[in-house]
Formats: C-alpha cells, sequence, structure tokens
C-alpha cells in the first residue's frame, strides 16, 4: 500500500483534530514547495500576502478571508512543530467534554477574535508598526487551551519530567510567558495570543451557564455542508418497478448494508482496541472502499 493511500485512509477515519493537523500539514508544506519550483524560472510567489493578516484594518477590506486563513499556515517548521504538539495535547482533553463540531468551531472562531484582537492592537497603541503580517494558528490553539482549564482547571495532567501538574498551572504558565514577551519585537503576535485566550475562556464561561456562543458558527457551517451536498446529489428519478421485484432487491440491499455496516463496526471496534495498525491490508482496503 503506497504511502500516500496509508495517508487518505488515515485522513478518512480521523476526527476533527488529526483532520485540522493534516490541514496545517498540507498548507505549510505545498506553498513553500510551489515557491520552490517557480523560483527556478524565475518566477516570485508572495502568497504570504494573500493568506496572512495584516495589521492593517483596511487590508481586510479586500481580503476578508485571511482573518481565517492566517490560522493555517505558519511561518517555519519549528513553528508549526510547536503549535501542532500542543493542539494535539490540549484537543484530547477538549473532546472529554465537547462535541468535535465544538472544537472546529472554536478553533476558527478563537483564530478569528484573536486576529480582530492583533488588528485592533494596532489601531489602539501607537508604539506598533503599521503592515506587520501574521500567521499561525496560535491563538486559535490558545481559545482551545483556556477553554478547557477554564472548564475544568483541576484536571490532572501528568507531564514528563515534571510529574502530575492541573490544567490550569499549564494555562497560567503560558499567560505569563506571553506577558513577558509583550516587550520582545513580536508585540502584536502576543496580544493575538492573550486575545484567543480570552475567547476559550469566554467560551467556557457561557458554556456553564448553558450557552454556547460557537452554536450560531456550527450552524453556520452545517447549512454550508449541506448545501454543497445537496448540489452533488443526482436529482431523484421515479422509476416504476414490479412491486415483488422491488421488495426482493430492496432487501438484498438492506442485507448488504446491514453486512457491509457490521464489517465496518467489527474494523472500527479492533481499531480502538488495538489501534489502526494492527488491521490486516484485506481490512485496511475494505475501510478505504467503504469511505468513498
Amino acid at each position: 500500500m503506497s504511502i500516500f493511500k496509508e495517508l487518505k485512509q488515515q485522513y478518512f477515519i480521523g476526527g476533527v483534530v488529526e483532520k485540522l493537523i493534516y490541514w496545517n500539514v498540507l498548507l505549510f508544506a505545498i506553498p513553500y514547495v510551489l515557491v520552490g519550483i517557480l523560483s527556478l524560472f524565475s518566477i516570485k510567489l508572495d502568497f504570504i500576502t494573500y493568506i496572512s493578516l495584516s495589521s492593517n484594518s483596511l487590508e481586510l477590506l479586500w481580503k476578508p478571508w485571511s482573518l481565517f486563513t492566517y490560522s493555517f499556515f505558519h511561518s517555519d517548521f519549528l513553528h508549526i512543530l510547536f503549535n501542532l504538539i500542543i493542539f494535539h495535547f490540549v484537543s484530547r482533553f477538549f473532546l472529554t467534554f465537547f462535541t468535535q463540531k465544538q472544537l472546529l468551531s472554536l478553533y476558527l472562531l478563537g483564530g478569528a477574535f484573536a486576529g480582530l484582537v492583533y488588528i485592533t492592537s494596532y489601531l489602539i497603541f501607537s508604539a506598533l508598526q503599521d503592515n506587520q503580517l501574521l500567521i499561525g494558528a496560535s491563538g486559535a490553539v490558545m481559545a482551545i487551551l483556556f477553554a478547557v482549564a477554564t472548564f475544568s482547571p483541576n484536571m490532572q495532567i501528568r507531564l514528563l519530567l515534571i510529574g502530575n501538574v492541573k490544567m490550569w498551572h499549564i494555562a497560567v504558565f503560558y499567560l505569563i510567558v506571553d506577558l513577558i514577551s509583550l516587550s520582545s519585537n513580536n508585540v502584536g503576535g502576543h496580544l493575538a495570543h492573550l486575545g484567543g485566550a480570552l475567547f476559550g475562556y469566554l467560551f467556557s464561561l457561557q458554556i456553564k451557564k448553558g450557552i454556547d456562543i460557537t452554536k450560531s458558527f456550527t450552524s453556520f457551517m452545517d447549512y454550508v455542508v449541506n448545501l454543497f451536498k445537496s448540489r452533488k446529489s443526482k436529482p431523484f428519478k421515479m422509476v416504476h418497478k414490479n412491486k415483488a421485484s422491488n421488495q426482493i432487491t430492496n432487501k438484498k440491499v438492506v442485507n448488504n448494508l446491514s453486512s457491509s455496516q457490521k464489517q465496518i463496526d467489527t474494523i472500527l471496534d479492533k481499531i480502538s482496541k488495538s489501534g489502526y495498525d494492527s488491521l490486516t491490508k484485506v481490512e485496511k482496503d475494505f475501510l478505504f472502499r467503504a469511505g468513498k
């Protein structure tokens, strides 16, 4: 089985966390590969300008998508590696209390809110220089971290070489790091981190009151996805068939679907117990075909 096929299967069986990691890695790698190829022909491609969030609020008028796209791109390998490690770590705890849809909505909205804080800070503080660019998932990751730390601050976490700590200890550590870093050259970036942390805090604070501030956005995404699916679906055609023959055909279809579903359930149970690597090649191929 090719590496590409294996990765495709992993993407198919993975949840929102795995899919967001895949997208971050792809959107980090592909542009740099493309820039490298084009440079051989002396062609320059300044893609960062189009996907990054500018500190100049006027630029948001002609590239409003940058409020979301900047959270999927990173400046270098260490930048994306650090963000994705923390994201994978805190997301596991987030999904203990919340749904995958809420995770996706918080990632997008937390990043967008962090971006708005970033732009606003340049409008308020005259000491900050204009025309700076922001990229990275740090604001979105901070939103998820602080959502967990606010909802369950005393959750015990065991860290290598450190031992047991509470979730709020980790959140406060990153908060202090960003506050200290406000004296660095990347002031706007650290203010964006704090903006993401604030959004995560507000999310859990409202959840405890029975209010989900991401609900409207989640409903909007569901509407867009369903609209896209309905356009892809084929128009319904009425076909008149013999009733007895139709009943036999329907019974066969139901039996086949039931058998396939049982096999899928068995494979998924095996994955949950022993991991994806425990599957045989036949089982992996079957799961891959079922996902098409």
